[in-house]
């Protein structure tokens, strides 16, 4: 496989997402089967107590764990979540990262994980991890 047309395949795929440029996140680093998102945790996706809301924490880390799993599947494919859970660890602020990878690749299921870290006034916290399937589609 040609990894420079995976890289090009995801990055224009992030692109069209409109949740990820609602929330301001960028596609950081994408290497086979891991990706990177990373996003700041800005006003307008706080929970109430100025920390980033759980639904963003989510939002960045299926989105690494599903395109760590498409870094791995052939060309022609998509992916969609089957099923998916999420460990809050702590609060988030600052700026997050999630880093996605594949657990287990397969052609009808590829088991996937993502760590979330905030960064924020030079520390870094681990503030959630998430594991879940992914399923191929379109190939």
């Amino acid at each position: 496989m040609d990894f420079t047309k995976t890289e090009a395949r995801i990055r224009a795929s992030f692109a069209q997402q409109s949740m990820m440029q609602t929330i301001g996140a960028d596609l950081a680093e994408i290497t086979e089967g891991s990706v990177t998102i990373t996003a700041p945790v800005s006003e307008g996706v706080q929970q109430q107590q100025g920390f980033a809301h759980g639904g963003m924490l989510f939002s960045i880390a299926d989105s690494a764990a599903g395109y760590a799993a498409l870094t791995v599947l052939p060309e022609d494919a998509e992916v969609m979540s089957a099923e998916v859970k999420i460990n809050f660890l702590a609060p988030g602020s600052g700026q997050l990262e999630a880093i996605g990878r594949v657990i287990k690749p397969g052609r009808r299921l590829v088991v996937v994980a993502a760590d979330v870290w905030s960064v924020d006034n030079g520390k870094r916290r681990h503030v959630a991890i998430l594991q879940g399937t992914m399923i191929p589609v379109g190939a």
